[in-house]
C-alpha cells in the first residue's frame, strides 16, 4: 500500500489523495470540503459508477437492489450497518437496477439482491441473496 491512496468523495466524485497512515481519520473532499466518509451507502448510478470502481484505492461493495423487492428491503439496514462498520476501509455503494437499467445488464445482474465487491478496478467476488449484517462483513473480510 502505498503512503498515499486515490479516495472519491461521496459528494463531488472528486479524487481525493489520503495518507494511508490517516485513512481512519476520514478527512474531507479537496473540492467540496465534504466529510469522504459518511458511514452510510452511497447512491452509484451511470454517471459515478465507473469512478468509484477505477479510481479509489479502496474496496468497493455495490449492493444490486430494486425499490420492489422485498428481500432487498430486508436487507437494507444490515447492509448500512455494514457501511458504519466497514468504513474507511472499503466504500459502500447501492445501485437500483430499476432506474440504472444498463449498469444492472453491463454487470450480468440475474437477482437481487446481489453484492458485488470490487478491487483494484475490477470485480473480485459476487453473492447473490439477502444477508445479515454480520454475514455481510464475514464475506468482505473472508474476500480481502
Amino acid at each position: 500500500m502505498s503512503d498515499k491512496l486515490h479516495v472519491v468523495c461521496p459528494f463531488c466524485n472528486a479524487v481525493n489523495r489520503v495518507p494511508a497512515a490517516r485513512l481512519n481519520e476520514g478527512g474531507n473532499c479537496g473540492k467540496c470540503h465534504r466529510r469522504l466518509f459518511t458511514g452510510q451507502p452511497i447512491e452509484l448510478t451511470g454517471a459515478n459508477f465507473q469512478r468509484h470502481v477505477t479510481r479509489s484505492d479502496i474496496p468497493l461493495l455495490v449492493d444490486f437492489w430494486a425499490p420492489w423487492c422485498g428481500p432487498c428491503k430486508m436487507m437494507a439496514p444490515a447492509f448500512e450497518q455494514a457501511a458504519r462498520e466497514l468504513e474507511p476501509r472499503v466504500r459502500l455503494g447501492k445501485v437500483n437496477t430499476e432506474s440504472e437499467q444498463a449498469l444492472g445488464a453491463q454487470h450480468g445482474i440475474r437477482s437481487i439482491p446481489t453484492l458485488a465487491l470490487f478491487k483494484d478496478g475490477r470485480e473480485v467476488a459476487r453473492q447473490a441473496g439477502a444477508m445479515g449484517g454480520p454475514a455481510i462483513l464475514r464475506w468482505v473480510q473472508a474476500q480481502l
